[in-house]
């Protein structure tokens, strides 16, 4: 799209045209971290349970671990949600109420069953470490519309993802399109509050550098990195309005689910969210909160207790997400992504002691479930499948490299054409492959 210093010319911050009219003007991507099981959540497959205990009738491809070939039926019942239908576990009874806003897509498959890879992959399009993630993508193809807040945010909850936050750097673009991660607590960004005494020097420290940029004669380089400091700057005010939520009525804040301790830590999440997208920051990730004695949705044991709570957790400040940004207009223009890096196997992974409660899932990036909201696609609908028993994906698949092409699509971006020259060749966030999944545009 652009050489780098054409690019760097034209400034990180600065907002560029997309390539055709957008749908969507922000993502808010729900990231649930390790993998929920896709015939647990939004893909009930009845055999699984008449034929729980049997031995599965074909041989299960290799994952990461050496499981049995025990068919593990699911401990949670479906029901019918909407009026289109749309089958959802207990485990989501709050966003099941949503369902008629849902895109839900069941035929989701990646190319990795490895955490680390597998991250970098659902984040970067590239299983390797040090690609862009796909919010640097974002902001580098259509710019910040935000002045005083980074156009990447991550909001994370005491739980940073295998790979680091590698998963959310910039890669070979600029710096200035990493994720700008906010922590939990009281102080999400090191160092925003400057020393009393350093806040007289501030605006003249600035002015030096660029009288500095000036003696370089207008380097470009130079003056990203005036401008950066001119974004912390403006964030020392921006941030502390964005997470006073006084503002905020009693009724929403219980929307969310913070008025409830489990759901407090994802409800504030969820919240930020919908107030950053109202301040112009283009793609907002939310981590998996830290569960006390579990590992994220990696239920590898006791998947039922480990899906009941994980899900507890996140279910209710969903659904207020949801129903707030419609009921604020926002939703149109905003997608929000909720899924893993991958789903779990319908085969069980079996205790040495072989007690049924402790029973879990392997990974499984054949065939696996994630939904969309908003941002101009088709609302109520379920695309694509699995086979009967939830292994593989059998009829629409979607590559991850389709649901980046599709996401940049809605952006109003064409997957082919957002390219940063690079070690010789264009790159981009779907490599050489990916396809927009026309089906399920509005």
């Amino acid at each position: 799209m652009f050489s780098r210093r054409e690019f760097v010319a034209q400034m990180a911050m600065a907002l560029r045209a997309p390539h055709y009219a957008a749908k969507a003007k922000s993502v808010i991507f729900l990231y649930m971290d390790g993998g929920p099981s896709q015939m647990d959540t939004f893909d009930p497959k009845p055999r699984l349970n008449l034929e729980d205990g049997k031995a599965l009738p074909f041989r299960p491809p290799t994952t990461v671990f050496n499981i049995s070939d025990k068919i593990l039926g699911s401990p949670f019942a479906f029901r019918q949600y909407g009026q289109s239908g749309t089958p959802v576990s207990e485990l989501f009874p709050e966003t099941a109420t949503c369902v008629d806003d849902l895109c839900v897509i069941r035929s989701m498959v990646a190319d990795h069953s490895e955490h680390t890879a597998a991250n970098y992959f659902l984040h970067s399009g590239s299983g390797f470490q040090g690609r862009p993630s796909m919010g640097a993508w974002v902001n580098y193809g259509l710019g910040s519309v935000s002045e005083n807040l980074p156009g990447f945010v991550v909001l994370e909850a005491g739980l940073i993802p295998p790979g680091g936050i590698d998963c959310f750097g910039a890669g070979f673009l600029p710096a200035s399109f990493q994720g700008t991660i906010f922590k939990r607590g009281a102080t999400p960004i090191a160092d925003l509050e400057p020393p009393p005494a350093e806040r007289p020097k501030q605006r003249d420290k600035l002015a030096l550098l660029a009288q500095l940029n000036a003696g370089f004669g207008g380097s470009s380089e130079v003056d990203a990195f005036v401008k950066n400091y001119e974004l912390a700057f403006r964030m020392q005010a921006a941030v502390p309005d964005l997470l006073e939520l006084k503002g905020e009525t009693e009724a929403t804040k219980k929307l969310y689910g913070m008025d409830e301790e489990i759901t407090s830590e994802f409800g504030r999440q969820c919240l930020l969210a919908r107030r950053m997208v109202e301040r112009g920051v283009r793609f907002i990730e939310l981590l998996t909160p830290a569960r006390p004695g579990l590992d994220r949705w990696d239920q590898h044991s006791a998947i039922e207790n480990g899906h009941r709570i994980n899900a507890k957790g996140v279910d209710k400040p969903i659904a207020g997400l949801l129903k707030d940004l419609k009921a604020r207009g926002l939703l149109g223009e905003t997608l929000v992504i909720w899924g893993g890096e991958f789903g779990r196997t319908p085969c069980a992974q079996i205790p040495e002691n072989g007690q049924r409660s402790k029973v879990g899932r392997d990974h499984n990036p054949y065939g696996f479930t994630m939904w969309m909201a908003g941002g101009g696609v088709k609302p109520g609908i379920v695309h694509g499948a699995t086979d009967e028993y939830g292994y593989f994906a059998v009829e629409n698949k979607v590559h991850m490299n389709d649901l980046h092409a599709t996401m940049l699509h809605l952006l109003g971006l064409d997957h082919k054409r957002l390219t940063y020259r690079y070690s010789g060749r264009d790159m981009r966030l779907t490599d050489v492959a990916g396809n927009v999944v026309k089906e399920i545009l509005a």
